[in-house]
């Protein structure tokens, strides 16, 4: 070894943003000039600069470098101890190569974002906004959510009510808005109201949006059915008022001239008695139970094509059973966008093997069976305020000399409100390994999270907002795995 070197300090700490510098000692031990090359190594290598890159040492003699640590203050600098090591290479013995080593800790911080995915939302009963909450610190964040709005004139439901994010990670939360109060007759009203997120030691950090809540029947409705009601008690009032008297002029004149023209009444003859059978003449004998029966059955027998005509027709007249129509995942965003006709929404539902379609669900609900070891072979989806969306199915590849998957088919696409499928239901169909999906650009974003087999919920992935469509994955690309259920937002 023709090498001696010391860090000073050998552990040490760094803000995010901030920087921190350790000098590095180095001694040529040997007997010849030598220069030695230096390259920091670890996690913090690339925030990390040595100052000079080199020096050039006698026999004997000792120099010094200057070791600068300056992490970014985002989430890829993760708070705690981070081993690291500069790497020394002498020119003349490069086999002679030593790397001392030591430690940065860097410090947490914690930054939080909290945006009303829309500001104003719109209903007659309720409103569905959503609240994206993004953790830009490099600790885990810890939070409740809470709802409140000036008068008590709505109620709110969040969906989670407590959130844990992890550095760089975001989560939606679900947020039902119900006023208190219908409004019949009217115009719309704005009601103001706040979302807070609360961290432990900290102030809540509020974001305002506005619920316009709209009546059911216009104000002018109301006047014209007032007025309607008016007129009909005004008329009841007359016509009760004054009722015309009518009288017959030909009865008032046999009156005065004391008798009537009129003829009497016809009388009914009486009936006459039933006549005694004549002599020689056999009266008929009574008739019996058995032959009342059989003369209805005669009668029924004479009537015995007019009967089946009845029952040929009666027969064909059946109405038959008709299965209700299946609830895609077009039918159900399209009742999403009646109620909230200017919020952005996605339904999906998948086929289970085995198991056949999923119920549609909406918004970041689960769709498929997590954990049960049954793969999706295809899906369904459809949105709404998102001019449209597109998408591929991941399957496995066979032929691949890498264990991975392939997109086998072209990617569909579909305009908002309308179906759209990928993977395939047939029998021996494959399974799906993931997909990708995008909403167009000028559309927002979509985001989703799957379930892989023999794994986890993997975490919330999301296109980039651009020109066109831009496509996010998520799944795995392994053959001998599949996902099993999916989350679906906008």
């Amino acid at each position: 070894m023709s090498l001696w070197t010391s860090l000073e300090p050998a552990s040490t700490t760094v803000d995010p943003g901030g920087s921190a510098t350790v000098r590095l000692r180095v001694r040529n031990t040997g007997d010849v000039v030598d220069e030695y090359r230096f390259e920091p190594v670890g996690d913090l290598a690339p925030w990390a600069r040595v100052e000079p890159q080199s020096l050039r040492l006698y026999p004997g003699t000792t120099g010094t470098v200057e070791v600068s640590f300056a992490p970014p203050r985002t989430s890829d600098a993760a708070a705690g101890p981070h081993p690291y090591a500069v790497r020394i290479t002498p020119t003349e013995h490069p086999e002679a190569t030593t790397v001392p080593e030591g430690n940065v800790t860097v410090t947490p911080f914690t930054e939080v974002r909290a945006e009303l995915v829309p500001p104003v939302v719109k209903g007659r009963l309720r409103g569905r906004p959503k609240l994206a909450v993004d953790n830009l610190g490099n600790t885990r964040v810890t939070a409740s959510l809470s709802g409140s709005d000036n008068g008590d004139q709505l109620s709110f439901d969040l969906d989670p009510g407590n959130v844990q994010i992890e550095p760089g990670r975001a989560v939606f939360v679900k947020a039902r808005l119900k006023p208190r109060e219908i409004i019949w007759f009217g115009s719309k009203q704005e009601r103001p109201y706040a979302l807070a997120v609360q961290r432990s030691g900290v102030d809540p950090q509020s974001v305002d949006g506005t619920f316009v809540q709209r009546g059911f029947l216009p104000g002018w409705l109301a006047s014209m059915m007032g007025l309607f009601l008016a007129l009909a008690i005004a008329f009841v009032v007359i016509w009760l008022s004054y009722k015309p008297d009518v009288r017959s002029l030909a009865t008032e004149r046999l009156q005065e001239a004391g008798t009537s023209t009129l003829p009497p009444p016809a009388l009914s003859p009486a009936p006459e008695a039933p006549k005694a059978p004549a002599a020689g003449v056999t009266a008929p004998p009574a008739v019996t139970e058995t032959q009342q029966a059989g003369g209805e059955g005669e009668g029924a027998g004479a009537g015995e094509g007019e009967g089946e005509g009845a029952g040929a027709g009666g027969g064909g007249s059946e109405e038959k059973e008709t299965s209700a129509p299946e609830r895609t995942a077009a039918i159900a965003v399209q009742q999403l966008a009646a109620e909230d006709p200017s919020g952005r929404h996605i339904c999906y539902r998948v086929y289970v093997a085995g198991q056949g379609w999923s119920d549609a669900v909406c918004d970041g609900e689960t769709a498929g069976t997590a954990g049960s070891g049954k793969p999706i072979k295809a899906v369904n989806t459809a949105v709404s305020g998102t001019k449209g969306t597109a998408g591929g199915a991941f399957v496995p590849d066979p032929a691949s000399t890498k264990g991975e998957g392939h997109y086998p088919d072209p990617w569909p696409n579909a305009a908002d409100g309308i179906d759209n499928y990928v993977g395939s239901t047939e029998e021996g169909a494959p399974d799906m390994m993931g997909f990708s999906i995008s909403v167009d650009s000028g559309g927002g974003t979509v985001c989703q999270s799957v379930y892989v087999h023999n794994d986890a919920w993997l975490g919330l992935e999301c296109d980039e907002p651009g020109v066109g469509y831009k496509f996010t994955y998520a799944g795995t690309r392994d053959n001998d795995l599949w996902i099993e259920a999916v989350k679906l937002t906008v």
